[in-house]
């Protein structure tokens, strides 16, 4: 019969951390809201929607990402590829004239994501080719992105007149923001492609062992360079909805969300060291820091507490991530 140890249990239980501690934020604001104003938090539509738009912004940038973590680098070029796609964007339709059709916006959202590609065409190439530090290669290109959305824009905020635009960022489908189900749809499709496909077995593999993957004849380079290429979209996807719902393009559109993309992928389990994390859990990551900030906003608390409380979120996701490690290479 096997011995029950407090190692047994306690694994499970830093595993499925996320998972209980949003069950645990939930519930303090249900019960803050009863006690304060004799309503409910969680039983509202407006609340639920104004989590969901919330969660949604982030997983935009965190779900590329997640990829990209899980082989072991990090991309911290997402928040100004997100600005620099929605500047362009928005230079585009505002180009095209005020009388804009749904092929004009469209148009603008393929070259704004055209734009986006190149950031992580140029990101993959730094990694996997220069063999430039993830961290190094993707703070410069971080850079670069911001200048140039900054140039194009001309220093401003690009407005813009489309109502097609303004559908796109704030409209719904059969009740649902379109921003929650584009970001349902892409969590989705990369959940897929890590769970359930041969690229996410080499994913998981390139950020445990990547010399493992190379002796197995993984073309690493290129499978690198995808990777950045794939953050970039999802990035690239946020610049355009912050487009389209506040019908105008900015440089540093992302640049507020970055933290919490790169907090909602560590928060939801993945590792520092790579090999570890999943889509479902940067989606439950994503749910906290919204719940976070909406709850924050709603106890009356001022916007800028939401860093603390994301900070000192993060600082616990690194100490669980760190318990766990060493309580797996102790039961080894």
């Amino acid at each position: 019969m096997p011995t029950i140890t407090g190692a047994s249990i306690l694994k499970p239980l830093l595993s499925a951390w996320s998972w209980l501690f949003l069950i645990v934020i939930l519930a303090f604001f249900e019960i803050y809201a009863r006690m304060e104003t004799g309503q409910t938090f969680l039983f509202r539509v407006y609340n639920i929607q104004s989590i969901a738009i919330a969660a949604s912004q982030i997983l935009l940038l965190a779900l590329g990402l997640t990829l990209v973590v899980v082989a072991g680098h990090i991309d911290l070029s997402i928040g100004f590829t997100t600005g620099l796609s929605a500047v362009v964007m928005a230079l585009v339709i505002k180009a095209m004239g005020p009388d804009t059709g749904w092929s004009v916006v469209i148009f603008a959202m393929i070259v704004g994501l055209f734009a986006a590609v190149i950031v992580g065409l140029v990101n993959g190439w730094l990694v996997a080719m220069l063999d430039v530090p993830s961290f190094i290669g993707t703070l410069g290109t971080y850079g670069v992105a911001r200048g140039v959305a900054l140039i194009v824009a001309g220093g401003a905020t690009v407005s813009i007149r489309s109502d097609e635009a303004r559908t796109f960022g704030n409209g719904d489908i059969l009740g649902f923001p379109i921003p929650v189900v584009l970001a349902a749809m892409l969590a989705l499709l990369c959940h897929y492609i890590l769970a359930h496909t041969k690229f996410g077995v080499h994913t998981y593999a390139l950020g445990a062992n990547r010399a493992s993957v190379e002796r197995a004849g993984v073309n690493v380079k290129r499978h690198l360079i995808w990777l950045f290429v794939i953050s970039a979209i999802t990035a690239g996807v946020g610049g355009l909805v912050y487009t389209g719902r506040f019908s105008a393009g900015a440089a540093n559109a992302g640049e507020p969300i970055l933290l919490y993309a790169v907090a909602a992928v560590f928060i939801g389990g993945a590792s520092l060291t790579g090999g570890q994390g999943t889509v479902v859990g940067t989606i439950i990551g994503a749910f906290i820091i919204a719940v976070i900030q909406f709850g924050l906003v709603f106890s009356g608390l001022p916007p800028y507490w939401q860093f603390v409380a994301v900070g000192l979120v993060i600082i616990v996701a690194v100490l669980v991530d760190q318990s766990r490690d060493r309580l797996t290479g102790a039961r080894s």
